[in-house]
Formats: structure tokens, C-alpha cells, sequence
């Protein structure tokens, strides 16, 4: 019996080998129920696991071109062109519209009185007092019919953004714009009897010790650029000199030494107001010829100014010349007016930019910067044709002669006798230099003066 059990064990151990774990119950022969039943768990221990390893690799992605260029480069310029003039003209409409409401304190005010109110109202780190001399230039800006407020707002647009961005780079307020008012008024090629030139009215001596360069040829003082650049460097050393922006104003005009020492004869001035009587009668006029600008300038409308047409050209650019060349070579080539041109580039006195041992800049409208680049090839090749003309010594006479001049456009009232006494020349001078066998003129005519242009 005992090993018929034995056997019956050591199968069922076998087969739980295979069939994994069993119960084994164990009953008494002798009774119906299990006296006792016993588990008993077997584990396999050995299990074999495969597995298969697939490789995928990463499918790279679409591509995506974010930069999709559908306009020609002279397109893109054209574009450009819209945008800047468009900004130029919504920022000027902004600055006027602070200043073309009337505020409900200025009803039925004097004159004097709502002038001094509205000077306090134009917030400015330049002081902007108000008296009789402000008042009498004041009129001047405003009630004068030779007044030239509507043709200054007119090329400020133009002028105007360059000279304030000039101004911040230097540290400076850009409410010193307007000097350049009272200097030139926004003319590059103005000048005086002294021989200042140039939008910011500089000397030949001042002009060099600055940086500008002053020849025959290029007279850097015209320069929009590099004039206003010069002109925030001497500003900013005059203020840093007296630490008063009306004193400094003075120097500008005076130059520093006489505002120097008029502060050392009246002993404890610290202002321009405390030295006034010891200026000169132009300096006494100066400071407050600016304050008087600034004001017609902010309330003209106020005033029923109306501004002159818009420059055809306030969005431009500048390329880089690096060989000798005739502004003809660029009108001809790109189909601009030879005069946009001398507007633009009025520091070439004989319409030459001499870049023979240095580069020049050219400056054009920015629609015609890409077409100008494209065409480089072109507009060289015309040198020999042009500067065979203008480089001869005697046609080299003539165009010195006629670079000195300007255009002027005749307004109504205007005679030639009143011309040249403005521009300190004869009636005859015009008449020859217009070829006219009459003295009869018309408004709107264009007239060649062959002088400086005259400071109002």
C-alpha cells in the first residue's frame, strides 16, 4: 500500500511539472468527508520570454517656408515709399492736433495774454518766456506777407524727421528744430552776407572744425546729414558750456565768447535776459525770434496758415558712390527731374560728387533705391559723355557761378525791383540771368538768381 502511494506522489509531482500548479486531497478510505485536505502549491520557475525589437524611424516633417517673397525689389521700395510718407504725414497731423483746438480758458482772451498761455502750455526743456520782442516776432510769423511759415510747414515734413532723430541720438531736445527755422528757414542752400550757408547757417572756419569738408566742389555745410550732425555736436557744447539753453542759443548765433563776456560785464547774470542789453541787435533778436517760431509753427492752424503743397520727395535714402559722377548720369539712367536731385543733393555745388580717393553718399527718393542699384552698371558708363561737359575749365566757371543761386517762384505783388533788393542784386542781373526782354512778371513764374538765397 505504501508504495502504491509513493507512486501515485511522484506522478502527480511529474505532471504538475507540465500542467503547472495542482491541489492534492487526501481522503480518509474509511469516511464519506475529507478528514483533512492539504494544498499544496507548485511554481515553474523556468518561463522563456521572446520578443521581437522592430525599429522605427522618425518620418521628418513637412517643410515650412516662412519667408515668401512675392515683390520685386523696385516694388518693395515703392511700398516703403507709401509707408514712411504716410507715417510722416500721420505723426505732423498728430503734433498739430494737440495744438488746433482751442481751449475753453482761451475765449475772449487778449492777444498778449492767450500768446503767454499757450507758450506755458507747450511743455519744453528749452524755457519759452513770453514779452513784447516774442510778440513782435510772433506777428512777424503770422501777420507778415512775406512771412515764410507756410512753405517752413510745408518742407517739415521733409526735413523735420531727420533732424529729430539726429537730436535724440545726440542727447538733445528735438524742440531745437526749430532753429533751423530761424536759421534758414529749411533751405540747404540759404546764405548770408557774413558767408554762413547751409540749413544750419555755418562759417566756413566753423563748418571745417566741425568736420565739414568746404571746396569748390562739395560744400558739406548743405550736407542734411552731416550739417545736422554737426550742428547737435556744437549745440550739445554749448549747453554743456552754460547750462542754460536760451544762453547757449545765443552762443550759437553770437558765438561764445561775446555771450561769455556780457556775462562777465553784468557781473551776476546767469540768463540770456540778464545780459540782453549787452548783446548785439541780432543776438537781442535771436532767442526771441525762436520762441516766436516755435509758436506759429505748433498754432498755426489756429491762426489760418495753410501750409504750401507737400514736397514731392519726403520718403528717402542714401547710396554709397565710390567713383566720379554727374548727377545727369543718374537722371538720365532712372527717369528722375535733374532738379529732385539738386534738392536732394544740394552740398554738390557743380552737380559733380568728386569719389575718385573717397566715397560720397547720393541721397534719391526710396522708390528709386533698388533701381539704382540694379542700374550701377549703366549709369558709370555715362561718365566719359557727362564729365567731359562739366569738367572743362570753362563750363567749370560757369556752373560755380550757378551753383551759388537758387530758384525763385514769384509771388503775387512781387516785382524785380523787389526781388533784387531782396536778394542784393540788380534788375538787370535777373533779366540777364532769365534772358527777359521785359520786366513784366506773373505769379508762379520760376526765376534764376544767381546769388545766395537770402535770410528772411
Amino acid at each position: 500500500m505504501r508504495r502504491t502511494l509513493s507512486l501515485l506522489l511522484a506522478l502527480l509531482c511529474f505532471g504538475s511539472a507540465l500542467a503547472g500548479p495542482i491541489r492534492l486531497n487526501i481522503f480518509n478510505k474509511n469516511k464519506k468527508t475529507p478528514k483533512q485536505q492539504n494544498i499544496v502549491t507548485i511554481y515553474d520557475t523556468v518561463r522563456v520570454v521572446v520578443t521581437d525589437t522592430v525599429i522605427v524611424e522618425a518620418k521628418p516633417s513637412a517643410r515650412i517656408d516662412t519667408l515668401q517673397i512675392t515683390h520685386t525689389p523696385q516694388q518693395i521700395d515703392s511700398l516703403l515709399d507709401i509707408w514712411h510718407t504716410m507715417s510722416i504725414e500721420q505723426s505732423q497731423q498728430q503734433y498739430f492736433a494737440q495744438y488746433s483746438a482751442p481751449m475753453d480758458e482761451e475765449c475772449n482772451l487778449p492777444k498778449d495774454s492767450l500768446y503767454k498761455q499757450r507758450l506755458q502750455d507747450m511743455v519744453s526743456p528749452v524755457h519759452l518766456p513770453y514779452n513784447s520782442v516774442v510778440r513782435h516776432y510772433i506777428d512777424y510769423y503770422l501777420e507778415n506777407r512775406w512771412s515764410p511759415l507756410s512753405r517752413v510747414i510745408a518742407l517739415s515734413k521733409y526735413y523735420f524727421p531727420i533732424f529729430e532723430q539726429e537730436l535724440v541720438r545726440a542727447g538733445l531736445p528735438i524742440e531745437l528744430r526749430v532753429l533751423a527755422i530761424v536759421e534758414s528757414n529749411l533751405s540747404p542752400t540759404a546764405g548770408s552776407r557774413a558767408g554762413a550757408v547751409g540749413l544750419w547757417q555755418f562759417m566756413p572756419s566753423t563748418g571745417k572744425n566741425l568736420g565739414l569738408e568746404v571746396n569748390s566742389l562739395v560744400d558739406e555745410r548743405s550736407d542734411l546729414i552731416l550739417s545736422t550732425r554737426a550742428a547737435c555736436s556744437y549745440l550739445k557744447y554749448l549747453y554743456d558750456t552754460f547750462g542754460d539753453w536760451a544762453l547757449a542759443l545765443a552762443a550759437y548765433n553770437a558765438g561764445p565768447g561775446r555771450v561769455s563776456r556780457a556775462l562777465a560785464r553784468a557781473g551776476n547774470a546767469k540768463t540770456y535776459w540778464d545780459i540782453y542789453d549787452d548783446l548785439n541787435a541780432e543776438t537781442r533778436g535771436y532767442v526771441p525770434k525762436f520762441i516766436a517760431a516755435s509758436y506759429a509753427y505748433a498754432y498755426h492752424q489756429q491762426h489760418n496758415i495753410t501750409p504750401e503743397k507737400t514736397p514731392e520727395c519726403i520718403s528717402t535714402d542714401t547710396v554709397v558712390i565710390n567713383r566720379t559722377m554727374h548727377l545727369g548720369q543718374v537722371a538720365s539712367t532712372l527717369d528722375i527731374p535733374m532738379e529732385t536731385l539738386k534738392m536732394l543733393n544740394p552740398q554738390y555745388k557743380i552737380d559733380i560728387v568728386p569719389a575718385a580717393r573717397k566715397p560720397y553718399t547720393l541721397r534719391l527718393p526710396t522708390r528709386y533705391i533698388a533701381e539704382f542699384i540694379s542700374q550701377q552698371d549703366s549709369i558709370y558708363s555715362k561718365d566719359s559723355l557727362y564729365l567731359k561737359e562739366y569738367l572743362n575749365p570753362a563750363n567749370l566757371d560757369k556752373k560755380r557761378a550757378e551753383g551759388l543761386g537758387y530758384t525763385y517762384t514769384v509771388r503775387s505783388g512781387d516785382n524785380l525791383g523787389l526781388i533784387a533788393k531782396r536778394n542784393r542784386c540788380t534788375v538787370k542781373d535777373i533779366m540777364r540771368w532769365n534772358k527777359l526782354k521785359s520786366t513784366t512778371i506773373r505769379p508762379g513764374q520760376k526765376l534764376r538768381i544767381n546769388k545766395p538765397k537770402p535770410r528772411a
